[in-house]
């Protein structure tokens, strides 16, 4: 999938989990996730994009042994702190609560890319 086109569809999806968890009915997990606009939400996805380039392989190397012993599972505790990266970086218009938050939209985005990913791949 192209590089713009993954920009904005992982802004998309900020957007859409942002609303998800200001909305009532989730609960306790009301306003756990900030995106505070559109733009906010493109300039995630870019930091984010960079840092998954630059930062993720290193992380990843480094992590291999305990990435091997947890079967993988590790690998959503660095896209979880990929994220918090990203809200270093972009401020406090992209926020998140708390390090659990940002696991489960971690998981969730890496769900909506694989499928993502496979609708493109498959034309």
């Amino acid at each position: 999938m192209g590089f713009w086109r993954r920009i904005f569809f992982n802004a998309l999806i900020f957007l859409a989990l942002a609303g998800f968890f200001q909305s009532s009915w989730a609960g306790s997990l009301q306003n756990s996730f900030v995106v505070s606009s559109v733009w906010v939400a493109i300039l995630a996805s870019l930091v984010l994009a960079v840092l998954n380039a630059v930062v993720r392989p290193i992380l990843f190397v480094l992590s291999l042994p305990i990435t091997i012993l947890t079967l993988g599972l590790f690998s959503i505790v660095i896209n979880a702190a990929m994220l918090e990266l990203t809200s270093a970086l972009v401020g406090n218009s992209f926020a998140f609560t708390s390090f659990g938050t940002t696991m489960i939209i971690a998981v969730v985005m890496a769900l909506f890319n694989t499928i993502i990913s496979d609708h493109y791949a498959r034309g």
